[in-house]
């Protein structure tokens, strides 16, 4: 029998959520999704892909325990964002990348996006793809590509092999002369160049498998991102053949990487499921957009940046209706009398 006497009960504000899960678990299973990709450059780039990413990831964390040791605030590394920010630094820039480079895009990230906001949970925009824009300041490091198969330097000057990438033969319209460099197996499989983690299709596919699995995203972001991308590309294939023209542009460039690790970024990406399919639309109308249009070749990076900006409009302005609640206009008219 219970005495009700001795029974202690727990106020909190809502949610009333009991669960395992924190911040630091659905980190590492991101960077366990991860770890393929990191196994393809390593394979496809040489030893350089991992000792490039472990000084990425060492200095992100340093980054973020001196600015809340400075701050005296608490420490927050165990959380293990700055890690995951720091690997997905490193993924987005190409093999060739000084060391010192990748170093200032950790601080970008972690500093002045993340930190100086107030930390995890309060950057309006994703630190890894801030620092990506930042880090084209040096536009001919960002945009030197190892040619696949190439083992580069561990130190020193890194003398490699380059080749272009799929997205520049697909930014001027020239699908013959990339099907004759790349074919669609080695598009899926990631022996291309391009930027150290997005590469390889099939291992990004099987990091998005494990994330669904362990239900740390949903399937709304990735899914309405690259389909709007496919149907957009099908559609209009600039006088090519729908299907082939459709499938370079979704197995090329960064499309794979952003869409599964970057858009669905918990911070800065939308609450409701309605909203997670209009936000990735919008990820997929303005990376088509820049594609076709624009003077540079890839449009993921700035297509989530600028959707990650509209993120709290589409929170505002698109609540999901509560239960039993009347739908309220978008907008409020004013009372056409004066109280």
């Amino acid at each position: 029998m219970t005495d009700y006497n001795d029974l202690k009960l727990r106020a909190s504000s809502s949610p009333h959520i009991r669960a395992k899960d924190d911040t630091r678990s659905a980190m590492l299973d991101v960077m366990i999704a991860l770890l393929p990709a990191l196994a393809f450059a390593v394979f496809n780039f040489g030893l350089r892909a991992l000792t490039l990413t472990a000084v990425s990831v060492a200095g992100a964390v340093a980054f973020e325990a001196l600015y809340r040791l400075i701050m005296k605030k608490h420490q927050t590394v165990g959380d293990l964002s700055a890690a995951v920010t720091g690997m997905l630094v490193a993924f987005i820039c190409p093999v060739t990348a000084p060391y010192w480079m990748i170093l200032i895009g950790d601080f970008f990230a972690i500093v002045i996006v993340k930190q100086l906001y107030g930390g995890l949970g309060q950057n309006f925009v994703n630190p890894a793809l801030a620092a990506r824009a930042f880090l084209f300041s040096w536009a001919t490091q960002m945009s030197t590509w190892a040619a696949p198969g190439t083992q580069a330097a561990l130190f020193g000057a890194v003398d490699v092999t380059t080749q272009a990438t799929p997205m520049s033969y697909l930014s001027t319209n020239s699908l013959a002369d990339l099907q004759a460099v790349y074919g669609l197996d080695d598009m899926f499989v990631g022996t291309i160049g391009g930027s150290l983690g997005e590469v390889s299709a099939v291992c990004l596919l099987l990091g998005f498998l494990y994330l669904l699995g362990r239900k740390v995203i949903s399937w709304h972001i990735p899914v309405s991102f690259v389909g709007t991308v496919a149907l957009l590309t099908f559609l209009f294939p600039r006088g090519n053949d729908p299907l082939t023209w459709m499938l370079y542009n979704v197995l090329g460039g960064g499309l794979l990487l952003g869409a599964i690790f970057m858009a669905t970024d918990y911070v800065t990406s939308p609450i409701s499921r309605r909203n997670r399919i209009i936000y990735g639309v919008g990820c997929g109308l303005i990376t088509v957009f820049i594609r076709y249009f624009g003077s540079y070749s890839e449009g993921v990076c700035y297509s989530i940046l600028c959707m990650n900006l509209c993120v709290w409009l589409l929170d505002k302005y698109l609540k999901p209706r509560r239960f039993g609640a009347a739908r309220k206009p978008l907008f409020r008219r004013k009372e056409a009398e004066e109280k």
